[in-house]
């Protein structure tokens, strides 16, 4: 017998019928740890969870602070209240995108054809992906609260803090299913990153993370309303700030599980399938 022969595995996933639940987890846990360990090695792949926080708050606080405190009824605090909540929505989007990047770049680098010819569940590779990822989420969203207590921001419900990042993460989860299709379905990280910009952008500014919805034209106003990220930002604020809740937490946890449900088979399928 040929070593071509004996190394030909199916990659239709028939393979994780014949797998444990216990085994998938062992698998993903293995994966998890083999992801945190490259971490480890290159820490540079860090930078954008540690300095993203930072440079969004200073920015947005401190340059347009002012002048929206002030069509708020406030000033550059009444600003802080308003815009911190929203950029945890904001980072829950913009983080999601580095799963799919570097689900580009294993393939490129023929890391995801070797996990593809071990006998482990296809799926234990999305998931240790994703909860790497959220990983990193979590540790820029204890980077922004830093950096948003040294800016005057005053936390109003610790639970809802604790409930926000949840929510978040929730989120998040439900678009890296997104990210890791792209990943796998177009050719190379520059594809993904440019893609997820132009995903990206429209939502994020197109929300309310950063001004009030009311001062947009009435077209906008449509779309924001519509908008998973808006629905977030106003949740994250009334839970941390005081405010509605239950409206905005329900449609964004309508959102999350919607997409999950429709892009986790196909992400999954994607990733079995490819050649």
């Amino acid at each position: 017998m040929s070593a071509a022969t004996a190394t030909v595995t199916p990659t239709t996933g028939a393979d994780d019928v014949r797998i444990p639940l216990r085994g998938h987890l062992r698998h993903t846990g293995a994966l998890i740890r083999r992801n945190l360990l490259w971490i480890r090695q290159d820490p540079e792949s860090m930078f954008d969870a540690l300095l993203m926080p930072v440079v969004f708050t200073l920015l947005f606080v401190y340059v347009f602070g002012g002048s929206i405190g002030q069509a708020l009824g406030g000033g550059q605090g009444k600003y802080v209240q308003y815009v911190i909540p929203g950029m945890i929505a904001m980072m829950s989007m913009t983080l999601s995108q580095g799963v799919g990047t570097g689900f580009s770049q294993d393939f490129s680098s023929g890391v995801m054809d070797r996990f593809r010819s071990l006998p482990i569940g296809r799926g234990s590779v999305l998931f240790a992906k994703i909860a790497v990822e959220l990983l990193r989420m979590l540790f820029a969203t204890a980077i922004l609260m830093v950096v948003a207590v040294l800016v005057g921001f005053h936390i109003s419900s610790w639970p809802g803090l604790f409930a926000t990042v949840g929510l978040a993460a929730l989120f998040a989860s439900s678009i890296m299913w997104v990210f890791l299709t792209l990943g796998v379905v177009l050719k190379s990280a520059q594809s993904v990153q440019a893609m997820g910009f132009l995903v990206l952008f429209p939502l994020q500014f197109g929300s309310s993370i950063f001004a009030p919805p009311k001062s947009m034209p009435n077209w906008l106003q449509h779309f924001t309303d519509y908008n998973p990220l808006s629905t977030l930002a106003d949740a994250a604020r009334g839970l941390m700030t005081g405010g509605p809740v239950a409206h905005p937490v329900w449609v964004t946890l309508g959102w999350s599980v919607a997409i999950t449900a429709v892009m986790a088979p196909v992400a999954i399928h994607k990733f079995r399938t490819k050649s």
